[in-house]
């Protein structure tokens, strides 16, 4: 398996990973296209593509800050579900705490999701989290905060979320 930083939208894999991402995210989850290529250029923000024996499989969006890696969005192609490759690509990153968020656990789907950030070692945080708006004239969304290998203390929970708005959201906040 194999990760392919892409830093370009000329990059070959892009167009596969973009039509990855939405399908696999509603809009209200997605970043804006000129949001979403403004920081391919950021070092601490990887969109990388996931490759297996040359075959596109799925992608990973995460920014390596401080002590953790915190993934923004990830996903497997529908075709690829079900041949582990989720559980491969968390196990990759696991040099740093992970940081994700899900949507509640309220229907088959999101607990399904939850289940399998469990079986891959998270870990429920206790903290209410209301993930900043993708896109102006939106409002922010509860989701839920897991974490591995283990619960996040309340000032690593804070310093996450000082994190969220102060370089994750940072170029969505800037008006253009």
């Amino acid at each position: 398996m194999i990760f392919e930083r892409i830093t370009t939208p000329k990059h070959p894999l892009y167009i596969d990973a973009i039509n990855l991402y939405k399908i696999s995210f509603p809009p209200h989850e997605q970043r804006e296209e000129t949001s979403q290529i403004e920081i391919l250029r950021n070092p601490a923000y990887h969109f990388d593509a996931v490759c297996d024996d040359g075959t596109f499989v799925g992608e990973i969006l995460y920014w390596n800050i401080d002590s953790f890696l915190y993934i923004e969005h990830f996903c497997v192609l529908p075709s690829m579900r079900n041949k582990r490759y989720g559980q491969k690509i968390l196990a990759t990153l696991q040099e740093k705490p992970l940081i994700l968020e899900i949507d509640p656990p309220v229907d088959e789907i999101s607990q399904r999701r939850k289940g399998f950030y469990e079986r891959c070692g998270f870990v429920e945080n206790p903290y209410p989290h209301i993930h900043p708006p993708y896109h102006k004239g939106n409002t922010g969304h509860d989701l839920v905060v897991m974490s591995s290998p283990k619960a996040l203390k309340p000032e690593e929970y804070e310093r996450f979320r000082q994190v969220l708005y102060a370089s994750v959201m940072l170029n969505v906040w800037q008006d253009k």
